[in-house]
């Protein structure tokens, strides 16, 4: 019986999207995020009589058919590109991007990754590096008798000192771009890495080629709405049941019909 197959498929489909919901709550709070959301397609059509098909008792056109589907599949997990909103820290090296682009850093083993977290720090060498210790592209490194960083929308790194009049330049932040960055590769960490799909990092100064600016001592809140989430949580649940009782339902008439045997 076909209805056992595509009810599994069914429930297999809403365990998916509470899962992607699950992670979009859960990183409710992370620095950035943006929502996922699970997309679905019908699998393939069973032709029991094509539409369009010559009616052999009469030689009419059949003009819908008898197509059955035989469930359903996961197509994507599309990430919900949108600006967060804005919380401001004071923190000298806390960055939002307001607008598009993504910060570049450099992994550990050579590649570039690339991220909306701007919660920077420094290390005992000065160097500005994420959370996780990866120094930014192109690398950047604070004095030790800076008093104070100081970044302007487009990006300029400037230090100030308790003995100069006027800061002292010291790098250049910039900006990469994606023609599809829904197309990235997220690998956790808030970091992403560059696919066939997203195409190649288009590289530019904060507020130029359609990037965004920066706003310093700011962070950029995750998109995941909450209210939503718990609202396509139940809708997702009430499918799962519903998928459940089908298969119940099917279990009962082929028990009938072993009873009938």
């Amino acid at each position: 019986m076909r209805a056992l197959e595509i009810a599994a498929a069914g429930m297999q489909a809403q365990q998916m999207r509470v899962e992607v919901i699950s992670n979009n709550l859960a990183n409710m709070n992370t620095t950035a995020y943006n929502a996922r959301r699970a997309e679905f397609a019908d699998l393939h059509y069973q032709q029991m009589q094509r539409p369009g098909a010559i009616n052999a008792s009469d030689g009419t056109v059949l003009p819908v058919g008898v197509q059955l589907g035989l469930g359903v599949r996961p197509t994507a997990v599309s990430v919900l590109l949108g600006q967060g909103a804005l919380a401001q820290t004071g923190g000298d090296l806390d960055l939002a991007i307001e607008g598009q682009g993504y910060l570049e850093v450099t992994l550990p083993d050579g590649r570039s990754a690339f991220t909306r977290d701007g919660a920077l720090k420094v290390t005992g060498d000065g160097l500005v590096v994420t959370s996780d210790g990866y120094p930014v592209s192109p690398q950047i490194t604070v004095p030790a008798d800076a008093r104070a960083v100081d970044i302007n929308a487009e990006g300029e790194v400037h230090a100030v000192f308790a003995d100069r009049i006027e800061p002292e330049f010291i790098g250049q932040i910039t900006l990469a771009g994606f023609t599809n960055a829904k197309g990235l590769e997220a690998i956790g960490s808030n970091l992403h890495l560059e696919t066939g799909a997203s195409g190649p990092p288009m590289v530019s100064s904060p507020g130029r080629d359609g990037l965004g600016v920066l706003r310093q001592g700011y962070l950029e809140d995750s998109t995941v709405d909450p209210v939503k989430e718990v609202t396509d949580l139940i809708e997702a649940q009430r499918g799962y049941e519903l998928n459940s009782k089908v298969i119940t339902a099917a279990d009962q008439m082929l028990g009938a019909m072993v009873a009938m045997r």
